[in-house]
């Protein structure tokens, strides 16, 4: 069996885990974190960062583009990233813009953690430049539609769902409700299917 080796509240181990559930692929779960001292991940991943996931033959994946990726292709349960060269670069896109605004939110989390004299305000306003940015950007992207990309659910809606998840955890401050209602109705669609609600932080 598959093993994921992961944080509960990683918006990245989630879009992981939310994959694997929509793929029907089943797996086992190894918690832990990288922040906590003496913890094994370089053990999973020579950058020291989660998820990883190790496939049955031993071969570790890491990066959750990567494993998200893997998974939609040993999966024939339902494509969440399209075939076509135009539209699978669209979702990618989508990704990598949700996953910036993740990237973005988790540096001033770790920069909140050192000492109060060493803290940059300048480097955690260039974070919250992004982060506001790439929501307004993710705003203008969804528009009036449905979906983050074409006529239905994929990999895109995944990728922004956990972004703007992660953004009530670690930035509640951000009020990107009130200023971005489709977001809203997205992320309020996107929390009822069984994945995100099995895999809420």
């Amino acid at each position: 069996m598959l093993t994921l080796v992961a944080s509960r509240t990683s918006p990245y181990a989630r879009k992981t885990r939310i994959v694997l559930a929509e793929k029907k692929v089943e797996y086992q779960m190894l918690e832990t974190s990288a922040w906590e001292p003496g913890n094994p991940v370089h053990a999973y991943s020579p950058l020291g960062k989660l998820p990883v996931l190790i496939l049955d033959d031993g071969t570790h994946l890491y990066d959750s583009r990567v494993i998200a990726e893997y998974v939609d292709l040993v999966s024939p349960v339902s494509r969440l990233i399209p075939e076509p060269a135009r539209q699978r670069i669209a979702v990618r896109k989508w990704e990598a813009l949700a996953d910036g605004v993740c990237d973005a939110a988790a540096a001033i989390v770790v920069e909140g953690r050192r000492p109060a004299e060493l803290r940059s305000s300048e480097w955690i306003e260039r974070q919250r430049r992004k982060i506001h940015e790439g929501v307004a950007e993710m705003s203008r992207e969804l528009g009036d539609g449905a979906w983050c990309h074409g006529d239905g659910y994929s990999l895109a809606d995944i990728a922004c769902g956990c972004a703007l998840g992660y953004l009530d955890l670690r930035a509640p401050d951000i009020e990107w409700r009130v200023a971005y209602p489709n977001l809203a109705r997205l992320a309020e669609k996107v929390a009822k299917r069984s994945s995100f609600a099995d895999t809420a932080p």
